[in-house]
């Protein structure tokens, strides 16, 4: 086996320990490049049908080209898509920075689809590699009944044992890719043929690595307009995969203060 291939089988085994062991479970699918490669993995873990609803929580804010591609592969992969909406930024958290305190809004939009649906499992497709707060993250990380995480009280998980302690008005966020990195996510895209937003590839001598919200998420500077020319940036690039996002500009703690509420 080769590295993608040793990815692949990891993930595979997390996504089948997540559905045996909490019900309800759904996926998250925010339509960009990481949560496409875990519908991907999850197509292929349950023979070629994802068996758990994949949620959008929709801000209204995404650009129109990722709600055109939401609409095309929901039907495409046939998939049970649960749509959310999230409250206005009015009702956020003053002391936020402003990029912080709009993707905020995404905290508790989640919050309300995972009460209404009474979730006891979230799969989200976050990597350790994106972004310092998230290498604390766990496979199976429990949230508390008010969906706080607490980074300091974590199950060890040692040898691919993965705990899922159950209370009351708590549910487990469930990581499928936290152990790869970016130029992982994009050579399985190429080996695999996996379909994106074309914004993800250059034009006009821009591109974006990350998306989110139109507002609060720039392109940088970039000719690589194809998934080898992406390949080969990505090798040799020193700039951040999340420089584009505004919030990541603001104060040192916010990302941070919004995991812990229970962001994304």
């Amino acid at each position: 086996m080769d590295h993608l291939d040793q990815l692949e089988a990891q993930s595979v085994f997390i996504l089948r320990e997540a559905y045996r062991k909490l019900k309800p479970l759904a996926m998250l699918w925010s339509l960009g490049k990481d949560s496409n490669v875990m519908v991907w993995l999850a197509k292929k873990a349950f023979l070629g049908r994802v068996p758990f609803p994949v949620m959008h929580v929709d801000t209204g804010k995404k650009f129109p080209e990722m709600y055109k591609f939401r609409d095309e592969y929901a039907k495409k992969w046939d998939l049970d898509l649960l749509l959310g909406t999230c409250p206005p930024v009015e009702e956020m958290d003053p002391s936020l920075p402003p990029a912080a305190r709009s993707a905020a809004r995404k905290t508790a939009g989640l919050a309300a689809m995972i009460e209404k649906h009474k979730l006891q499992g979230v799969i989200a497709g976050i990597r350790r590699d994106e972004q310092g707060t998230r290498a604390k993250e766990r496979v199976f990380s429990p949230r508390g009944a008010s969906h706080k995480w607490d980074i300091r009280n974590q199950p060890p998980e040692f040898w691919d044992q993965y705990a899922t302690p159950h209370e009351e008005g708590m549910h487990i966020r469930v990581h499928p890719l936290l152990s790869w990195r970016e130029i992982d996510i994009w050579r399985y895209i190429e080996r695999e043929g996996i379909p994106l937003v074309d914004l993800y590839f250059a034009k006009n001598g821009k591109r974006y690595r990350s998306l989110g919200d139109q507002d609060i998420t720039n392109p940088v500077e970039s000719n690589a307009s194809t998934l080898a020319e992406v390949i080969a940036e990505l090798e040799t690039t020193r700039t951040s995969e999340r420089s584009g996002r505004a919030m990541d500009h603001e104060s040192e703690d916010a990302f941070e203060r919004l995991r812990v509420a229970g962001y994304l």
